[in-house]
């Protein structure tokens, strides 16, 4: 199986020692990512709804750079700032994701570490690498890694 980075102009950089997604074999791997205009680098929303929206646009560019969409994701994980925000952002995802709704964890954190953060989601795809559209080149990092498996049988122990 191999693997490879993903990164995308169309998706906020990343801000800290992490990466903005990863392929490993058909699975894509993308970074928690909140409301962060991917130009500006500045904070989009005022608003749960607002936030929302432009935090699941800069999920769909990173998956979008590997040739996936939202109908790909299979798991999420969502953190709110504040719980009692449930129902306002579950509208906006129902209407952005489609069924059979990806198997989804949301969960209540401190999300001081961006002041006015209310919104911050990680997932996981699912897309046959055989059967992905060649994505842009300009769209996925230059580097590639590729994992390695020895095929030689480690000898049995008696």
């Amino acid at each position: 199986m191999s693997k490879h980075l993903i990164q995308t102009k169309q998706a906020p950089l990343p801000m800290g020692a992490y990466s903005q997604g990863w392929r490993a074999g058909d699975f894509i791997f993308v970074t928690g990512t909140g409301p962060i205009d991917p130009a500006s680098g500045e904070l989009v929303g005022q608003d749960i709804e607002q936030q929302t929206e432009r935090t699941i646009d800069n999920i769909a560019a990173i998956l979008e750079a590997e040739g996936a969409t939202l109908n790909e994701v299979v798991k999420v994980n969502v953190h709110l700032s504040d719980t009692s925000l449930f129902a306002r952002y579950n509208a906006v995802y129902a209407k952005r994701f489609t069924r059979p709704y990806p198997v989804r964890t949301t969960v209540g954190s401190d999300l001081g570490h961006t002041p006015g953060m209310l919104i911050e989601i990680d997932c996981i795809a699912y897309l046959e690498a055989a059967k992905a559209p060649s994505p842009r080149k300009s769209s996925r990092a230059s580097s590639r890694m590729s994992s390695r498996t020895s095929k030689k049988k480690a000898p049995r122990r008696k």
